[in-house]
């Protein structure tokens, strides 16, 4: 077996999954079977790794305009697409986050008894990156991704990576895979960090070692039909999160849960799933993986944070806006009654963006929104406005967008 010398020049722990030799007597660490890196440093310790990486290196960081992938960008949808890099960092049970590096995409190793594969002590954030028709990338406000996750980490009793290094990991994978990033107007890269509890342990207890690990992949539309109205199914049997758990960090549980109500929906009919509060099952609280707003004459609304409700950063980002266009906004308990007595209902969210609905299913009483199955015109000005900051089409006032080439 291929082993790599990181431990004659780091303090890290080796790792007890390597079989060299018997555990506790490890005395380096094991190399990826896959692409030859080691599982700790994730430095290319093989001659064939090393020229790979070399290789993949030099291309990534040509200082010209990429050239894109030969990729159909007209099909484009939401599924996972490989790329060429990810982002690998790790600590221990000091949690200090170090020796953070780009290796090729592809399958890491965990052992069964990973803390992230018993328990759940998991975390993932969302993100884009937007092509600019100069070819130029921009980010959207990537800093409030990195600060929510140091508020899922506390909660789960982790440590979580500084804003500086969350930034450096997303920065430096999005350049990677630059030639990824779809042309202008035709979608964008979709950018999923994580932060799992990696080491082994079998109690119920934190993790004794953490992976960040950030991956891309280029996406269009999150739902089948671009921006044409969605419906939702109103779910009473089954509650997305319950007062005093952790329906307002995005831990990887959170969404799990939701995928039977999910399916149910779709096997009817529907795009997705709206959520009601699990103690009064009448105030409406979010959609599987995004927030929902209503509105009516000049007053736009969207549930109020209550512990339950994910604080959306593309949900913040919408409140403002409307602020600044006029709009009067509210944060506050909305019944599913007020909601199916909107003028117009859309939900937001990194994935979602902007997506109106056309139609609320709640105990076998369908309620449509618009005329001729149209997104409605605040729905419409909302999206123009937000896609305009993010793309780069408009002057950014609001200092949300990070320019990388």
């Amino acid at each position: 077996m291929e082993l790599c010398t990181c431990v004659a020049r780091s303090s890290a722990p080796p790792s007890s999954s390597c079989r060299a030799v018997p555990f506790p007597r490890v005395l380096s660490h094991r190399i990826w079977s896959r692409s030859g890196y080691c599982t700790v440093c994730f430095t290319p310790s093989s001659p064939v790794a090393r020229s790979r990486f070399s290789t993949l290196m030099t291309t990534a960081h040509n200082t010209g305009t990429p050239d894109l992938v030969d990729f159909n960008w007209d099909d484009l949808g939401f599924q996972l697409i490989p790329t060429d890099f990810m982002y690998l960092m790790s600590c221990s049970s000091d949690g200090v986050f170090m020796n953070g590096k780009l290796v090729p995409y592809g399958s890491i190793e965990l052992n069964p008894a990973a803390a992230v594969l018993n328990y759940g002590q998991g975390l993932l954030e969302g993100l884009r990156a937007h092509r600019k028709e100069d070819g130029s990338i921009l980010l959207f406000r990537p800093h409030e991704n990195a600060r929510r996750m140091e508020i899922g980490a506390d909660r789960l009793c982790m440590p979580a990576p500084s804003v500086e290094q969350f930034l450096e990991a997303v920065k430096l994978t999005v350049l990677a895979n630059k030639h990824w990033v779809p042309p202008f107007g035709k979608g964008s890269l979709y950018i999923r960090p994580q932060l799992i509890g990696s080491g082994a342990i079998l109690g119920v207890a934190p993790a004794p070692q953490y992976t960040f690990i950030v991956f891309v992949c280029p996406v269009g539309h999150y739902f089948k039909g671009g921006l044409a109205p969605i419906s939702l199914l109103t779910e009473e049997e089954y509650h997305r999160a319950a007062p005093g758990g952790t329906g307002e960090i995005k831990t990887i549980g959170n969404y799990a849960s939701v995928v039977s109500a999910q399916r149910r929906a779709k096997e009817k009919g529907h795009s997705d799933v709206l959520y009601l509060d699990p103690v009064h099952n009448k105030f409406v609280e979010e959609v599987s993986s995004c927030n929902i707003f209503m509105v009516k004459g000049n007053i736009i609304s969207t549930p109020l944070l209550t512990g339950t409700i994910l604080p959306g950063i593309t949900r913040r980002s919408v409140i403002e806006i409307s602020q600044n266009l006029g709009f009067q906004v509210e944060e506050r308990l909305i019944t599913i009654d007020e909601l199916l007595g909107a003028d117009e209902v859309f939900c937001t969210g990194t994935a979602v963006v902007l997506s109106p609905v056309g139609s609320i299913t709640y105990r076998g009483r369908r309620v449509e929104y618009g005329k001729n199955q149209e997104a409605g015109v605040v729905s419409q000005q909302l999206y123009a406005a937000l896609t305009a900051i993010q793309k780069g089409l408009t002057e950014d006032s609001m200092g949300w967008t990070l320019q990388l080439t």
